[in-house]
């Protein structure tokens, strides 16, 4: 047995709203008992096949990149019905509100969002474009092919950094790819201490990330996130860069790679970071439309965002919203 982890994130590039980070942990078996405790681990496409598709052209369920699967105009249907889905087989409850979701997703610890005026108040239901009755029967299918098999979706969870303490990493760290990798590695961090706590282990723990912008070294990185444990090298370059540590019997893998939603678990976790990152966009636009009838909702990308902030100027300065709650500098 192994643990499979995939990481991505959404929302690197724009001014507005927040970065998010996901991540979706998974039970899996190997290959093929003969080939060792750190071989490769399964290809859940392959396990999954008849609940599962790397596309949306049937009624499976979609599991890609989130910018497969997502268009502004084309709503967030194959978003939710991934996303959600996923999100009650391993909370045990459908999420159907703005903030029970991101309460299930553990994606604002600090609570950060209760001290900005557009998610406060905010609570839409869910889902918004998937039909409810879908997702039940979605859910049942899934759960079916995941026991068939021995496969388990264990968790998924996400990290929000609003634009205050994006701006805070970028300053400390220099470059917002270095604050990306950061909440990149504790967010896997995290993961590993709560299934490496789990009875079932010690077992391998395989990670893959989508690599981080033109990065190609993350050892120092992953080094001062585990001090207690000596990072190995496997490989670093602009395809794929790798990296173990730990005895056998518990060996983790991190390996941050070019297209890592390639791999369902990776893919999974685009999917919730954006679907997260639309909600939070959406609550946004909706404050500042009652604030400024008629003005045009944004993506927070940089072009558009400077648009937008110079539609709301007057009001900002009206609710004395600190520029830097608004703004990511970077």
């Amino acid at each position: 047995m192994a643990w499979m982890i995939g990481i991505d994130e959404a929302g690197y590039g724009p001014n507005l709203g927040p970065l998010v980070v996901a991540a979706t942990a998974w039970r899996v078996q190997r290959f093929a008992p003969s080939a060792g405790r750190n071989a490769p681990p399964t290809d859940l496409y392959a396990q999954l096949a008849d609940a599962v598709s790397s596309n949306s052209i049937d009624d499976r369920i979609a599991i890609a990149d989130s910018k497969l699967l997502y268009k502004p105009r084309g709503g967030l249907r194959l978003l939710e019905r991934g996303v959600l889905t996923g999100l009650e087989v391993v909370r045990g409850q459908a999420a159907t509100r703005w903030q029970h979701f991101w309460d299930a997703t553990l994606a604002d610890p600090a609570g950060h969002r209760h001290r900005l005026p557009w998610y406060v108040d905010y609570d839409c239901p869910l889902p918004i474009n998937a039909d409810a009755t879908e997702l039940a029967d979605l859910r049942s299918t899934f759960q079916t092919c995941c026991e068939k098999a021995n496969v388990a979706l264990v968790d998924i969870r996400a990290r929000a950094v609003f634009p205050r303490e994006f701006n805070d990493l970028t300053d400390r760290y220099g470059t917002k790819g270095a604050a990306l990798s950061h909440v990149s590695i504790a967010l896997a961090k995290d993961i590993v201490k709560l299934l490496s706590a789990n009875p079932q282990s010690p077992v391998p723990i395989h990670i893959t990330c989508d690599k981080h912008g033109g990065r190609n070294r993350y050892a120092a990185l992953l080094q001062h996130h585990f001090p207690d444990e000596w990072i190995e090298t496997q490989v670093e370059s602009r395809s794929a860069s790798r990296y173990q540590w730990g005895p056998p019997e518990r060996r983790t893998e991190i390996t941050f790679r070019t297209q890592g939603e390639a791999e369902l678990p990776t893919a999974l976790a685009s999917m919730s970071a954006k679907y997260l990152r639309e909600l939070a966009m959406r609550a946004f636009n909706e404050f500042w439309n009652e604030k400024v009838p008629g003005l045009q909702p944004t993506a927070g990308y940089p072009v558009d965002a400077k648009r937008f902030r110079a539609e709301i100027a007057d009001e900002q300065r009206k609710l004395s919203i600190d520029d830097r709650d608004l703004w990511r500098t970077r």
